[in-house]
């Protein structure tokens, strides 16, 4: 997979993500549904902690790539769901964490939510990936 960065501004890259990629030379694409901070069962974890949730909904993306025999390198698009923007932005750094020592910075939507599916989910994650 070749990815070529579009990014008439500068401004995007310093909070970790592009504004375009060309994706070229894929051969298989894989739609991840929205990831949270829940266990094996569908439980929700770390209630009230959005530092937490956070953590947990990252590696449960990670898990569902792995069963793509994809990684975080493979995301070519994110879309993030936080019921406190404020609150996951003093946690972005946490996507920093992940994705910056893999160089990779998909394109990035953050929405604010009032709620999300399962009472007590402050964070959601979701993400396309090609390999």
């Amino acid at each position: 997979m070749k990815r070529t960065a579009v990014n008439p501004w500068d401004w995007s890259l310093k909070l970790g993500y592009n504004q375009a990629e060309i994706i070229t030379d894929t051969s298989r694409q894989l739609i991840c549904a929205g990831q949270t901070a829940v266990d094996g069962a569908g439980n929700l974890q770390c209630p009230g902690d959005m530092r937490g949730q956070i953590i947990l909904a990252l590696d449960n993306l990670e898990a569902v790539l792995a069963g793509a025999d994809m990684n975080l390198s493979n995301i070519i698009r994110l879309g993030v769901f936080a019921t406190n923007m404020d609150e996951a932005l003093k946690n972005f750094d946490l996507l920093g964490m992940r994705f910056g020592p893999i160089q990779c910075a998909p394109p990035m939507t953050l929405l604010g939510v009032t709620r999300l599916a399962i009472p007590g989910l402050l964070f959601e994650i979701e993400a396309t990936a090609a390999a």
